[in-house]
C-alpha cells in the first residue's frame, strides 16, 4: 500500500533516483543491494512510460551491424564500425543474461529476415553478420540457431508464404530471437527487490531540485501527483536524473541554462490477429523508408512497428494516430500481402517515446547509451542517462550504481540482488490473470497491498498484464474495480470513476486508431469476411 507522502518528510538519503522506468529501477536495485540508502520516485507509475510501450525486443544486435547505404560507410568511418560492434556485443550479453536469469519473463520466437535480389543486402552479408554476432556472443550459451532458408523452404512455412514477391526472394535468414513479454513487470520486479534491500520507493511522486547544499548534495521537493497532500522536502548526496524525455526539464528547473541532453522519438505499433499457425514466428525487415520494421508474435497476436518520428509532447499521452496506423498497415500489407490485412484486423495499438541522446546534427538523436555527468552545468553530484534500452537495463543499473556510489560509504551490509519476481500462473500471462479466473482476486489484492498500485490501470496493465492484448470486457473491468476498490477503500462513486478513467485511458492510448470515430485510412486493401477466410496463409 502506498504510504502517505509525509512519511518521507525530512528524509536524508545517499542517492535519490528520479524516474522509475526500468533503468531507474535497476539503478535503485543495485544501489540498495550494495548497502546504500536510496529513494526512488516517479511522477507516474513504475514502468508506465517508455518501458511499457517499447517494441519488447530482446534482440541480438543484428540491426547495429547494418552499415547504412553501403559497406563503404564502415570503411570510411571505422569509428562507426567499432561503435556498432560494441553495441552488438552489449546486445548479445544482455540477451544471454536475461534468458539465463529470468526465463519466465522472456519468450523465444523464430525471427526471419527476407533477402531479396533487389534489396540492400546480399545473402553473404547476412551470413557474415551472424558469424560476427556468434563471435561476439561466444560463451554465452544462448545460441542464435541461425539457418538460411532457400525460397522454396521459406515459402512452405506459415507466415513466410504470405511474403511479397516470392519470385524475387533470394533467401530467408532465420534465427532464434527473444522478446521481453512483459517489460513493465520486469521493471516492477526490480523496484520490489530494491525495496526488499532497504530502498524507499514511491510512485506518483514528482521531484524538483531546489538547490545544492553547502556540504554537498541537494535539497529536493517531493509532491504527490494523485492528491493534494502538501509537498515535503528531502536531501540527497547524489541524484540520478533518469526521467526519460523529462531529463532536461528536471535539470533546467534549477539551472535554466543547462545543456540539452535528450530528444524524444515516437515509436507506434499496431496489434493484429493472424492465423494460429503463424504463432511464434516473426519477421525483421526494412520499411520502404529504409527504417527497421518488424512483425512480432506476442502472446496469441502479432504486432507491427515501430515508427520513428520526433516527439516533444507528454510521453504518457503518446498514442498512435490514424495516419501512423495507416502507414504501419500499409507497410504490413506490402510485407505480407498474402495476409490481406484490413483496418478491421487491428485490435489495439500503443506508442512509446524513446529518450535518445540529443545531437544537434541528428534530428532523431543518437541511439548509443550515454551517461552524463551534469557537474559542468552547475549540478555537481547529478547524473543522467540517455538512450538506455529496456534490454540492457541490468548493465545500465550497475553502471549508474557504481557512478552514484563513488565516494559514498555503504550504510548496511551488501545483499545479493534477486532478479526473479513473483511466480505467475502457467500459460499466457494476460489470459491467465484476467479478472474472473481463480487466481485473479489474489493477484489484484497483492497488487494493491504489496506492489504500490493506486489505479485500475496500474493493476491491469503493470501488475497483472491482464489488459494487454485484446480489450477486456466491461464485466471484467467492473469486477476488477470491485476487488481493487475494496483493498483501496473506494466507495461506489470512486469505483465508477475508476472504471471510467481506465476505459478512457485505454480508448485514448491503446485502442484501434481505426475505430468508427476515426476516418478510414486511404489506399489500404479491404477484403470481405468470406474472402478473408480463404486468403490467409
Amino acid at each position: 500500500m502506498r504510504a502517505p507522502l509525509s512519511h518521507l518528510s525530512g528524509l536524508a538519503v545517499d542517492v535519490l533516483v528520479i524516474g522509475a522506468g526500468i533503468n531507474g529501477a535497476s539503478a535503485a536495485q543495485h544501489l540498495a543491494a550494495s548497502g546504500h540508502d536510496v529513494l526512488l520516485v516517479d511522477k507516474a507509475d513504475f514502468g508506465a512510460g517508455a518501458t511499457a510501450r517499447s517494441s519488447r525486443l530482446l534482440h541480438c544486435g543484428l540491426r547495429y551491424l547494418a552499415p547504412g547505404r553501403s559497406l563503404a560507410e564502415f570503411l570510411i568511418r571505422p569509428d562507426r564500425l567499432l561503435t556498432a560492434l560494441r553495441m552488438a556485443r552489449q546486445a548479445m550479453m544482455a540477451r544471454a543474461e536475461l534468458v539465463r536469469t529470468v526465463p519466465e519473463r522472456v519468450t523465444a520466437m523464430r525471427f526471419c529476415f527476407p533477402v531479396y535480389r533487389d534489396g540492400p543486402y546480399r545473402s553473404w552479408q547476412i551470413d557474415a553478420a551472424f558469424g560476427i554476432l556468434a563471435g561476439l556472443g561466444a560463451g554465452t550459451s544462448v545460441p542464435l540457431d541461425y539457418k538460411r532458408l532457400s525460397p522454396e523452404e521459406a515459402t512452405a512455412r506459415p507466415l513466410l508464404r504470405a511474403l511479397r514477391d516470392p519470385e524475387r526472394l533470394q533467401a530467408v535468414a532465420c534465427f532464434r530471437e527473444y522478446q521481453i513479454d512483459w517489460p513493465e513487470r520486469l521493471c516492477l520486479d526490480a523496484v520490489l527487490d530494491a525495496e526488499r534491500c532497504g530502498a524507499r520507493v514511491r510512485n506518483y511522486t514528482s521531484a524538483a531540485l531546489l538547490g545544492s547544499l553547502p556540504g554537498g548534495g541537494w535539497q529536493v521537493r517531493l509532491s504527490d501527483t494523485l492528491s493534494t497532500q502538501p509537498p515535503v522536502h528531502v536531501t540527497a548526496r547524489r541524484v540520478l536524473n533518469l526521467a526519460g524525455t523529462g531529463i532536461d526539464a528536471v535539470t533546467r528547473g534549477v539551472v535554466p541554462h543547462a545543456r540539452r541532453r535528450v530528444v524524444g522519438t515516437k515509436g507506434a505499433h499496431i496489434l493484429v490477429r493472424l492465423p494460429a499457425e503463424c504463432a511464434g514466428t516473426g519477421i525483421a525487415t526494412l520499411s520502404r523508408r529504409g527504417e527497421p520494421f518488424y512483425c512480432i508474435p506476442w502472446r496469441n497476436l502479432h504486432f507491427f512497428g515501430p515508427t520513428e518520428t520526433p516527439y516533444e509532447g507528454d510521453p504518457h499521452a503518446a498514442a498512435v494516430t490514424p495516419d501512423e496506423a495507416a502507414f504501419l498497415l500499409s507497410e504490413a500489407h506490402h510485407l505480407l500481402p498474402g495476409c490481406r490485412l484490413s483496418p478491421e484486423a487491428v485490435v489495439a495499438s500503443w506508442a512509446g517515446v524513446r529518450p535518445l541522446t540529443y545531437d544537434p546534427a541528428l534530428p532523431l538523436g543518437r541511439r548509443s547509451r550515454e551517461l552524463h555527468d551534469l557537474s559542468a552545468d552547475g549540478l555537481p553530484g547529478v547524473f543522467a542517462l540517455t538512450a538506455g534500452p529496456v534490454m540492457s537495463h541490468r548493465s545500465a543499473g550497475r553502471l549508474l550504481a557504481d557512478t552514484a556510489a563513488c565516494g559514498l560509504i555503504p550504510r548496511r551490509a551488501a545483499q545479493a540482488v534477486r532478479y526473479s519476481g513473483p511466480e505467475v500462473p502457467p500459460g499466457l500471462i494476460g489470459e491467465a490473470l484476467r479478472p474472473g479466473t481463480p487466481s485473479a482476486v489474489a493477484d489484484l489484492q497483492r497488487a494493491v497491498e504489496r506492489e504500490h498500485a493506486a489505479t485500475l490501470a496500474d493493476v491491469l496493465f503493470r501488475r497483472t498484464g491482464a489488459a494487454w492484448g485484446e480489450p477486456l470486457a466491461s464485466h471484467e473491468i467492473v469486477r476488477a474495480a470491485a476487488t481493487v476498490g475494496e483493498a483501496l477503500g473506494w466507495d461506489a462513486a470512486a469505483r465508477r470513476a475508476a472504471v471510467e478513467a481506465y476505459t478512457d485511458e485505454v480508448s485514448r492510448l491503446f485502442g484501434s486508431p481505426f475505430a468508427p470515430s476515426n476516418l478510414s485510412p486511404p489506399d489500404l486493401p479491404t477484403v470481405t469476411a468470406a474472402s478473408r477466410q480463404g486468403d490467409h496463409p
